[in-house]
């Protein structure tokens, strides 16, 4: 017996949802996201001297990656 399938809209709807919540985030926000899975990562990471490289990193503020990114912050 074959299982009903859900309508497609009831499939489209939640993606659409959250591509507007993320279309609503800034670029600061999205990296401030970002460091936060990082340091999550960094904890992972046995040594302690690369520990300390992984979290420094997780650490940079949004002003200090733009700058040397070479991109204009907003």
């Amino acid at each position: 017996m074959k299982k009903p399938m859900l309508p497609r809209a009831l499939l489209v709807f939640p993606m659409l949802a959250v591509a507007h919540l993320l279309a609503g985030c800034s670029s600061e926000q999205a990296y401030s996201a970002g460091q936060n899975w990082q340091r999550n990562q960094c904890t992972r990471i046995p040594d302690r001297a690369e520990y300390d490289r992984c979290m420094a990193d997780a650490s940079r503020s949004y002003d200090t990656y733009k700058r040397e990114s070479g991109a204009s912050p907003k």
